[in-house]
């Protein structure tokens, strides 16, 4: 059975999505620095937080060419999760402007709404989901979100789900092997940990 590392940067939430990927029936352990991905079969990305902070650990603990190598280079599958999905972009502009992994072209830029709704963006949302990762949900599940800025992508061709918030946000991306979900499927329920099983059964993990 594929073993997936989860990614530990500093950036949170990642023993709640070890435990929901456990709970799906993926063996997986936590990775604390980037030549521990070689001895992952697949590779989740979590996170929740500021694009800067995020890109900062990835850097520190050796993540960036771990990832470059494992990800883009040997195509293990890939998970990536809130913050996850938005440093797949190649630049943020929380607290400033950062670059990102560059693995997708486009920006993570602050959600502008309507002046009734909230933000940060908190709580359930329908996800208009396609492709192969939300290929075992219904077609608009709902799904939990915690974030206050998203990516614009400059191809839509990257995006495999929506959601609607005010204004019309991209809520999943998937390139290649790589997928990435705004929303937190480990905090979503059983459509989330359906979408995680979908990701094992991809990586060969489950």
């Amino acid at each position: 059975m594929t073993r997936i590392a989860v990614i530990d940067y500093g950036m949170g939430n990642l023993f709640s999505v070890k435990n929901a990927l456990e709970a799906v029936g993926a063996t997986v352990f936590v990775a604390a620095r980037g030549e521990e991905l070689a001895d992952a079969g697949a590779v989740v990305l979590p996170g929740v937080g500021a694009f800067g902070k995020g890109m900062e650990g990835l850097r520190e603990r050796g993540f960036v060419e771990a990832l470059e190598r494992e990800v883009r280079e040997k195509k293990k599958p890939m998970l990536g999760i809130c913050l996850g999905l938005q440093l797949l972009a190649t630049r943020g502009t929380e607290l400033g402007d950062h670059a990102g992994l560059g693995w997708i072209q486009g920006t993570v830029v602050r959600i502008t709404s309507a002046p009734n709704l909230r933000i940060p963006h908190v709580g359930w949302n329908d996800v208009r989901g396609k492709g192969a990762l939300f290929a075992k949900v219904p077609p608009e599940a709902s799904y939990y979100f915690v974030h206050s800025f998203h990516l614009v992508p400059e191809s839509r061709a990257v995006v495999s789900g929506t959601t609607d918030y005010g204004t019309e946000l991209v809520a999943a991306v998937a390139s290649d092997n790589v997928y990435a979900v705004q929303f937190h499927p480990e905090k979503s329920h059983k459509h989330g940990l359906e979408l995680l099983r979908t990701f094992c059964a991809i990586a060969g993990g489950a």
